[in-house]
C-alpha cells in the first residue's frame, strides 16, 4: 500500500464520484470519516514502542504503507493529499532550489512570499475535488499553519480549524463531523519534535508518545457514533549516529553551487554555467568515492531511470530536482556546512529511504 493511496480511497468511501478505492476500505459507514496524521509515527515504532500506546496498539492494523521519496513532511504530505507522487506535485524534499533564481532555495514548510503556492504545485487537493462534489472537508491543526504557503499549496479546499490544545483540536474535530457526508484531516507534530530534538526513544519523545495515544482515547470517546477513524503518518525517524559536514575535511563541496535536501536526502545542485552531463558524472562520483555504503548517490539521469520520483516528472520537477541527489544510509547524516551547527543539534531525522524512515502504518477503527 503507498501513501498516495489512502486519500483517494477514503474520498471514494463518501462517494466522490473520480476517486477509487485502492486500499479496500469499502464504503464508509455512516458518512463521517477522520484521518488522524500523526508526524513522525513510523510503524517500526508503534511495534517497538507499544506498551506506551495501548489504545493505539488495540486499532485494526488495515495495512503497512510506504511513503514516498524523500520520506519528509513536505512531500508525505503533498502526496497524501493529491494522490500523485512528487514528480507529478513538484514538492521534491524539505528545501529545493527555486529555478532561475540565482540559487534562492524554497523550505516548503516555511515557504516565500515570491513563490505562488498555486503554481509551485498545481494538482488540485483531494480536498478541493471533494468539497466541488458537496462533500463537507476539515483541517484541524496548530493556529501557526493555516495561512502558510504550505497550507495554499497542500491543503487548499478543506475549511481550515486551527487549534493548539488536544482538547480543543478535538472540539474542533468532533464540531466538524456533525454533518454528513463529511471528512477531516487532524494532525499533531509533538511527536516529530520530541525525535528531532532529543531523538527516538527519549524521554521527551516517549511522553509525546504517550500524548498521542491518551489524545486518541479521548477523541474516541467524543466523536459521532458511526465515525470511522484511521491513523497514519508521513515518516519514521532514525537518530543519527555519524555526522558528516559536507566539505569539511571532504572533497564534497567542489563543484557544488547550492545545497538543498536535509541530512538524510541531499539535492546539490551546479551552477547553470557549470552544469553538463559530465560535470554531474563528476560530481556523483566524488561523493560516491568518499562516501561508500554510507550513502546512495544518483545523478539527475538516474532519478529518473529509477522513478526515485514516481513513474512520471513533470517539467517542474525536472527542473527543481538537484543535479545530483545523495540519500544517507544507516546513521549517517550529511550536515549542510552553513547549518551545520543547527542540523548537527538534531538527534532525530528523516528524509532517507530506509524501511524505518519510509514505512508507515495504516489503523483503523469504526466507533459504535
Amino acid at each position: 500500500m503507498h501513501l498516495s493511496q489512502i486519500t483517494p480511497s477514503l474520498f471514494a468511501s463518501l462517494g466522490l464520484a473520480d476517486a477509487s478505492d485502492q486500499i479496500n476500505c469499502g464504503a464508509s459507514p455512516n458518512g463521517r470519516e477522520l484521518l488522524f496524521l500523526v508526524d513522525g509515527l513510523g510503524a517500526d515504532a508503534v511495534e517497538k514502542f507499544s506498551s506506551y500506546i495501548p489504545t493505539l496498539s488495540s486499532l485494526i492494523r488495515h495495512g503497512a504503507v510506504r511513503t514516498s521519496f524523500p520520506s519528509t513532511t513536505a512531500t508525505s504530505l503533498a502526496t497524501l493529499t493529491t494522490g500523485v507522487n512528487p514528480g507529478t506535485h513538484g514538492m521534491l524534499g524539505y528545501t529545493v532550489q527555486v529555478p532561475r533564481s540565482g540559487g534562492r532555495i524554497l523550505n516548503a514548510l516555511k515557504w516565500d512570499e515570491r513563490v505562488d503556492p498555486i503554481n509551485w504545485q498545481p494538482v488540485p487537493t483531494l480536498f478541493e475535488r471533494a468539497v466541488a462534489e458537496n462533500i463537507n472537508v476539515t483541517h484541524v491543526a496548530a493556529k501557526r499553519y493555516e495561512n502558510s504557503g504550505f497550507t495554499r499549496a497542500v491543503f487548499r479546499g478543506a475549511n481550515y480549524k486551527g487549534a493548539n490544545v488536544a482538547a480543543d483540536l478535538i472540539a474542533e474535530t468532533k464540531a466538524a463531523l456533525q454533518k454528513t457526508p463529511s471528512f477531516v484531516y487532524l494532525y499533531v507534530n509533538d511527536l516529530d519534535a520530541a525525535g528531532h530534538s532529543d531523538g527516538v526513544g527519549s524521554d521527551k519523545w516517549l511522553a509525546a508518545l504517550s500524548m498521542i495515544d491518551q489524545m486518541f482515547s479521548n477523541l474516541m470517546k467524543e466523536m459521532p457514533h458511526g465515525t470511522r477513524i484511521w491513523l497514519t503518518s508521513d515518516h519514521g525517524m532514525v537518530n543519527a549516529s555519524e555526522k558528516i559536514i559536507i566539505g569539511q575535511d571532504n572533497p564534497l563541496l567542489e563543484g557544488v553551487a547550492v545545497i538543498g535536501g536535509e541530512p538524510r536526502a541531499r539535492h546539490l545542485y551546479l551552477s547553470p554555467e557549470n552544469d553538463s552531463n559530465a560535470a554531474r558524472g563528476e560530481l556523483a562520483g566524488r561523493w560516491k568515492e568518499f562516501l561508500g555504503s554510507k550513502a546512495t548517490v544518483l545523478t539527475r539521469e538516474e532519478v529518473v531511470a529509477t522513478d526515485l520520483f514516481g513513474s512520471q516528472m513533470s517539467d517542474d520537477a525536472l527542473d527543481r530536482v538537484g543535479e545530483v541527489i545523495a540519500i544517507a544510509q544507516g546513521g549517517v547524516v550529511l550536515l549542510d556546512p552553513e547549518r551545520s551547527e543547527k542540523e548537527g543539534a538534531m538527534v532525530g531525522h528523516h528524509g532517507g529511504d530506509s524501511e524505518i524512515e519510509t514505512q508507515v502504518g495504516l489503523l483503523t477503527t469504526t466507533l459504535s
